[in-house]
């Protein structure tokens, strides 16, 4: 269909604006679960905002502690996580629509939590002993313990495989000495997924070995970076001759790379599901407060055609990265650990969060530099800086079209 004038394609793209998405509960138990989780978040749901990562971080940390205490305490910590670890064992189904009622009222993200949540945790799930997931488990989704990942070095982040960080076994404990880098929240983190070196000579992902660090252990220092944002989300982390107990070692010595494979489906699929979510939601506050802005012409701005035309191309988007969420949960039903196929919304997520803050930027101008929110999205600006992350960590955006091309398509690898 071709379109005459500005105006008309903004009017098409009000009219794209004004249609609603299904929910995705589709049975009266996942209806009345829905209204479950929307009536205790509405009363439960913190009015503070949370504090950003700071150098320390111990209140951020303490916030989210308390946060996800409550959560545990009322049955809604670990949705699809195994009753026998404190979860509720419900489907992937029930997870999506825990994630669309939390972000719905703007709760607290995972921030300092991320990692033990939807890293740590569900690897362990999978690749765990039975006397590792005991005692883990439980205490993630008590919030009596923040976990971070050691993975990304120097001369390894989207290279994983080049890791060099060393582990030597000494009796009944591997000795590891070398560096990490962007390490989130390590300053506040009581344990690591750490992958290390562990088979002298041993090239790319053999010989690799995922052990639970603990951060508290002789020898390990945490040096806090600033990002662009002027929070600390990521560290250095240092290691000097750390003894970490063998009993600590996730799968088999040498099998890593197999165990880190889990950890990375896990990132790219579930874990980002509720960041979808939340995008879908800032970008209906963002349409909002384009109908309340006044343009030149006395006009509300949603009605010119340039700025209608671009959130309604967004609102597509963010609908097809719902149906590509809802895809995934369905999927879960079927699969214990996500598959590749997570990829597609990791890499198209990072790039729309991206495109709708800087639309953002465009829209509020002095409005957005003006508002200061760490709780939700609304503080414009320090989200906007944040997004720049979306494409580098967890995999840049090249890394990932890479994965999709020789996992899912079945192209040769690149030379």
């Amino acid at each position: 269909m071709l379109l005459d004038s500005p105006s008309e394609a903004g009017t098409l793209a009000c009219n794209v604006l004004e249609k609603s998405f299904v929910e995705f509960a589709t049975t009266p138990e996942e209806t009345a679960f829905r209204q479950e989780v929307r009536t205790w978040l509405s009363a439960n749901v913190p009015k503070e905002h949370r504090p950003p990562i700071t150098l320390k971080g111990d209140e951020q940390a303490a916030f989210m502690r308390a946060w996800q205490r409550k959560l545990f305490e009322a049955g809604w910590a670990g949705i699809s996580w195994p009753k026998e670890y404190g979860g509720r064992g419900l489907s992937p189904q029930e997870q999506v629509i825990w994630y669309e009622e939390y972000a719905r009222v703007k709760a607290p993200d995972a921030s300092c939590l991320f990692v033990g949540l939807n890293h740590g945790g569900p690897t362990l799930i999978v690749e765990g002993s039975e006397e590792q997931k005991a005692f883990h488990l439980p205490k993630i989704l008590k919030g009596e313990v923040l976990w971070c990942q050691g993975f990304s070095e120097p001369g390894a982040g989207s290279d994983l495989a080049n890791i060099r960080t060393r582990g030597v076994v000494d009796g009944d404990h591997l000795v590891v000495s070398g560096q990490k880098i962007w390490t989130s929240f390590a300053q506040v983190a009581d344990y690591q997924e750490l992958l290390v070196r562990t088979e002298e000579g041993s090239q790319r992902g053999r010989g690799l070995t995922w052990i639970i660090c603990d951060m508290k252990l002789p020898g390990i220092t945490v040096r806090p970076i600033e990002s662009l944002d002027h929070e600390h989300h990521n560290c250095e982390v240092f290691y000097d001759e750390v003894r970490i107990p063998l009993a600590n070692v996730v799968g088999e010595l040498g099998q890593g790379w197999k165990v880190a494979m889990s950890t990375l489906s896990f990132e790219r699929g579930t874990a980002f599901m509720e960041s979808q979510l939340r995008v879908a939601v800032t970008l209906d506050r963002l349409i909002e407060r384009t109908r309340a802005i006044t343009g030149a012409d006395g006009r509300p701005l949603i009605e010119d055609g340039y700025y209608a035309a671009r959130l309604g191309r967004l609102r597509g988007e963010v609908g097809a990265l719902r149906a590509m969420t809802y895809m995934g949960a369905a999927r879960g039903m079927r699969q214990a650990i996500p598959g590749p196929e997570g990829t597609f919304l990791a890499l198209r997520l990072a790039e729309v969060k991206q495109d709708v803050m800087r639309l953002a930027m465009e829209i509020l101008g002095d409005e957005g530099i003006s508002s200061h929110d760490y709780l939700w999205p609304e503080d414009w600006v320090h989200q906007y800086l944040y997004s720049y992350a979306a494409t580098i960590g967890g995999g840049t955006s090249e890394v990932r079209r890479n994965i999709i091309a020789e996992r899912l398509l079945g192209l040769p690898r690149h030379a």
